[in-house]
C-alpha cells in the first residue's frame, strides 16, 4: 500500500439535489460544461491531476498546495464571472475544500485522512468558496493574492483530531489580510485548562467501569410509495411516512431528519449511498403501502446507506382499522433494529393511539396533505377538513396542534380570502390552547404560539414558548424554525442564526416559509452569501409565489447584484400582480424590535426598485392634503369612488366618531378611521391590528367623477365625498 504527501481539492456543486430536481438534464448539462470548459484547463494550468468525478463532485491531486490554492480561486473567480451573465435559476455555484495531508494511493485512485478531511472543509465553505486546512495555511499564507479569516480548531465528522480551519478571503480588497479566531481572555483559559484536567482525570478514574459511546445514529425515512390502483390513496401513503418520522423523532437516541428533505426524494430513483451522504445519515427506511378494500399491506426495510445492506424488514397485512396498530409495531421493530432501548415514556407514547376514530384520522392526513401545498385554494380545504376530523374525536390532540399549525400560517402570511385576520387569530390560539390541554407533551402548540406572540410584540413570552417548542421536541426543524423566527424579531441575530443552524440538522431541505426565514436571519447578519442561497430556495419551493420571489432583491443588492434585484422585484409584482410594496412590508414586519433591522430591509427593497405604494401609485406632493384638509374632506362623509387596479366600484363611510365601513369588489372592512398628522389611517383586525396609513391627494389625472386619491398598503381608492 503506497502512501504519499499531497494538496487534495475537493469540489461540490450546491443544491444539486434541488437543481436536478427543477431541470435534470440542463442540470447535468451545466455540471459537464463547468468541469470540461472551467475545472480541467485550469487543473492542467495549475499543475494538478483530475482524480475521478464523484457524481456532482471533483477530486483533484496537486504536487503543491500552493497550486492547488491559486487554481481553487480562479475557479471561482471565473465561476463568479460566469455566473454575473446567467440569469438567477441558470446559475451553478461550487464550495471548495483544499488540505495538504497523506494520502493513500491504489492505482489511479486516492483516498485517506488526506482526502476526508478536504471533503468536510469543502462542506464548510460557503456557496461560492474556500475552506482550507491550517497544514494547507501554513504552507500557503502570502503566496496567493487572497485573505484567510481563521475559524478555529473544528471538530470534523469521522476525523479524529480537531483540525484548524481557514476560509479564503476572495476579495481583492482582502488579499494579504489574515483574521485570526478570536482568543478567549486568559482567565477564561486557566478555568477551561482546569475544567478540562479535571474531565481528564474523572474520566481515567471511571474509565475502566463505563464502556466507549457510541455515535448516536441517525436515520432518514423515505416516502413510502403508493402501491394502491388509486392514486387518490397518495394522502394515506404520506400519512404512514410521517406518523413513522413523527414516532422516531420522539426517541431521545436518535436522530431523525426531517419530513421537508426526505419528501423531496419522493417519486424519484433512489442511490442510499448518495442519500446518506446528502442528508447526512447511516440508516435509510423505505417501504411501500397497498390499500385494497379494507386490507392493506405495507413492506418495510431498514438499510445501512453506505453499503445498502438490509439491518431489518417486515411485511404486514393487516385490516385497514388496524393502521395504527401497524404504526406501533413499524416504530418499534426498526428502534430494536437499530438497538436502541426506549424508556419507558417513549414506549408508551409510541403506543399510543392519535385517535381512535379512524374517520376522524383519514380526515385528519387528508387535511395535512392539503397543508403541505401552501396553496391557498388547498388551505382552505385543510381547514374544514380538520374542523370534521375534531368534531368526530373532540380528544384528538394531533388534529388541534396541525390545525394550529395550519391556521397561523394563513394569518401569518395574510390570506385574507382563506380566512379574515381576525377569525385567523383567534382560530389559531383556540386550537393551539386545545391541542396543550389535551396533550402537554406537543411541541408545535408551543412553535405556532410563539410566532403569534412575537407578531403582537410579546417578546419575552414568544421567547419562552419557543425555548419550551424546542425542550418538547429537540428533533423538531419545525420547533428550531419557529425558535429563530422568534429570536429574529426580537433582536436576537446570533440566537437566531444558532436555531437555523440546528433545524437544518434536522431537516437540510426547510419548507418555503422556512427558507425565508433563514433568508432574513443571514441577511441580517450581513452573510448575503447564505442569504441569497435561502430566498433562492424559498423561491424554487414555491413556484408561482411572489411573496418568496421579491426577499430575495434585497440579499442581490446588498451583494453588489443590483442588475438582479431589479429583475427580480420586476418578478415578484407581477406574481403579485402590483400588489407589493415598500408600505406593505413596512406593515407587515413592524414587529421587528429593532427598528434599525426593519430599515436595514427597507433600504435595500427601495434600491432594488419596489415601490413605495402598491401599484405603482406616485402622489404629486404639491396636490397632497394636509391633516385638517383631510378630516375635512372624509369625516362623517360618504366616499363613492374607484379602486385600483380593477377600476371597480367602490364605497367608505365615515362616521363623525371615526367608525368606518370600506367595500368594494374583493375587500369588505370594518373599524375606525383618524387623521394621524397628515396620513389618512384605517385600523381593523386585518393587518394584525395594525394602523394603515397613507396620505391623500388631488391628482389631476384621477378617474372621471373623483375628486381625491387615498393610498395605503392595500389599496389606491380614487373617491369623491357625497354630502
Amino acid at each position: 500500500m503506497e502512501r504519499r504527501l499531497a494538496a487534495v481539492l475537493i469540489a461540490d456543486v450546491v443544491g444539486y439535489s434541488r437543481l436536478s430536481e427543477i431541470d435534470e438534464e440542463g442540470t447535468r448539462i451545466r455540471f459537464h460544461t463547468d468541469l470540461h470548459e472551467l475545472f480541467e484547463p485550469k487543473i492542467a494550468t495549475h499543475h494538478g491531476r483530475l482524480i475521478k468525478t464523484m457524481g456532482d463532485g471533483i477530486l483533484v491531486e496537486f504536487h503543491s498546495v500552493v497550486d492547488a490554492l491559486r487554481c481553487a480561486v480562479k475557479i471561482q473567480q471565473q465561476k463568479a464571472e460566469r455566473n454575473a451573465a446567467l440569469r438567477p435559476e441558470q446559475r451553478m455555484l461550487f464550495r471548495i475544500g483544499v488540505n495538504l495531508g497523506d494520502v493513500i494511493v491504489e492505482g489511479e485512485d486516492i483516498h485517506g485522512d488526506g482526502v476526508n478531511i478536504a471533503a468536510r472543509l469543502e462542506s464548510l465553505a460557503q456557496p461560492g468558496g474556500i475552506c482550507i486546512s491550517g497544514t494547507a495555511f501554513d504552507h500557503t499564507v502570502h503566496k496567493a493574492e487572497v485573505g484567510f479569516s481563521s475559524l478555529g480548531e473544528q471538530q470534523l465528522k469521522n476525523i479524529a483530531d480537531p483540525v484548524r480551519v481557514y476560509r479564503v478571503l476572495l476579495d481583492p480588497s482582502e488579499a494579504g489580510k489574515v483574521v485570526a479566531s478570536r482568543r478567549p481572555r486568559r482567565r477564561a483559559v486557566i478555568l477551561a485548562t482546569l475544567a478540562a484536567l479535571l474531565i481528564a482525570a474523572t474520566a481515567i478514574v471511571f474509565a475502566w467501569q463505563w464502556p466507549s459511546v457510541p455515535p448516536r445514529p441517525s436515520v432518514a425515512v423515505l416516502p413510502f410509495a403508493n402501491l394502491s390502483s388509486d392514486a387518490g390513496q397518495d394522502y394515506f401513503t404520506d400519512g404512514m411516512t410521517d406518523s413513522l418520522i413523527a414516532d422516531l423523532t420522539m426517541l431521545s437516541d436518535l436522530d431523525v431528519i426531517g419530513h421537508n428533505s426526505v419528501f423531496a426524494y419522493k417519486g424519484k430513483p433512489l442511490v442510499l449511498a448518495d442519500i446518506g451522504r446528502d442528508l447526512g445519515v447511516r440508516f435509510v427506511v423505505e417501504g411501500s403501502v397497498q390499500r385494497i378494500g379494507d386490507q392493506i399491506r405495507v413492506n418495510a426495510q431498514l438499510s445501512d446507506a453506505a453499503s445498502g445492506d438490509h439491518l431489518w424488514a417486515n411485511r404486514f397485512n393487516r385490516a385497514a382499522a388496524d393502521v395504527m396498530a401497524v404504526q406501533d409495531e413499524l416504530s418499534r421493530q426498526i428502534a430494536e433494529a437499530l438497538g436502541l432501548k426506549l424508556t419507558q415514556s417513549e414506549a408508551e407514547r409510541i403506543t399510543r393511539p392519535p385517535t381512535a376514530n379512524l374517520e376522524a384520522y383519514d380526515y385528519y392526513l387528508r387535511a395535512e396533505q392539503a397543508t403541505r401545498t401552501g396553496r391557498r385554494s388547498r388551505l382552505l380545504e385543510a381547514l374544514a377538513l380538520f374542523d370534521k376530523a375534531e368534531a368526530l374525536d373532540p380528544g384528538f390532540a394531533e388534529a388541534f396542534a396541525a390545525d394550529a399549525h395550519a391556521t397561523a400560517y394563513v394569518w401569518r402570511s395574510a390570506y385574507d380570502d382563506v380566512l379574515q385576520s381576525a377569525l385567523a387569530r383567534k382560530r389559531a390560539y383556540e386550537k393551539a390552547s386545545r391541542a396543550l390541554a389535551l396533550d402537554p407533551a406537543l411541541s408545535s402548540p408551543y412553535a405556532v404560539l410563539a410566532v403569534m406572540q412575537v407578531v403582537d410584540r410579546r417578546y419575552e413570552q414568544a421567547v419562552t414558548s419557543a425555548q419550551q417548542a424546542v425542550s418538547l421536541g429537540s428533533a423538531d426543524a419545525e420547533a428550531h424554525m419557529a425558535l429563530a423566527y422568534v429570536q429574529l424579531f426580537s433582536g436576537n441575530h446570533a440566537e437566531a442564526g444558532a436555531a437555523v443552524e440546528t433545524a437544518l440538522r434536522h431537516d437540510p431541505n426547510l419548507s418555503a416559509i422556512n427558507r425565508y426565514t433563514a433568508g432574513l436571519v443571514f441577511y441580517l447578519q450581513r452573510d448575503y452569501t447564505k442569504a441569497i442561497d435561502s430566498f433562492e430556495r424559498a423561491r424554487d419551493g414555491s413556484p408561482g409565489n411572489g411573496d418568496f420571489v421579491t426577499p430575495l432583491a434585497m440579499a442581490y443588492a446588498r451583494a453588489g447584484r443590483l442588475d438582479d434585484a431589479r429583475a427580480t422585484v420586476v418578478e415578484g409584482l407581477r406574481f403579485l400582480a402590483g400588489r407589493d410594496s415598500l408600505a406593505g412590508w413596512r406593515i407587515s414586519n413592524a414587529h421587528f424590535r429593532n427598528e434599525q433591522d426593519l430599515a436595514f430591509i427597507l433600504d435595500a427593497l427601495r434600491e432594488a426598485g419596489l415601490p413605495e405604494w402598491p401599484f405603482g401609485f406616485k402622489g404629486d406632493e404639491h396636490e397632497r392634503l394636509h391633516g385638517e384638509e383631510i378630516a375635512s374632506a372624509v369625516i362623517g362623509k360618504l366616499l363613492r369612488g374607484k379602486t385600483e387596479p380593477s377600476g371597480g366600484p367602490a364605497l367608505m363611510q365615515i362616521e363623525r366618531d371615526g367608525k368606518a365601513a370600506f367595500r368594494s369588489a374583493t375587500q369588505m372592512i370594518t373599524g375606525t378611521v383618524f387623521v394621524n398628522g397628515d396620513m389618512l389611517c384605517e385600523q381593523s383586525e386585518n393587518a394584525f391590528g395594525r394602523a394603515d396609513c397613507g396620505p391623500v391627494y388631488r391628482p389631476a389625472n384621477s378617474p372621471a367623477e373623483t375628486s381625491y386619491a387615498y393610498v395605503n398598503s392595500t389599496k389606491v381608492f380614487y373617491f369623491s365625498p357625497v354630502k
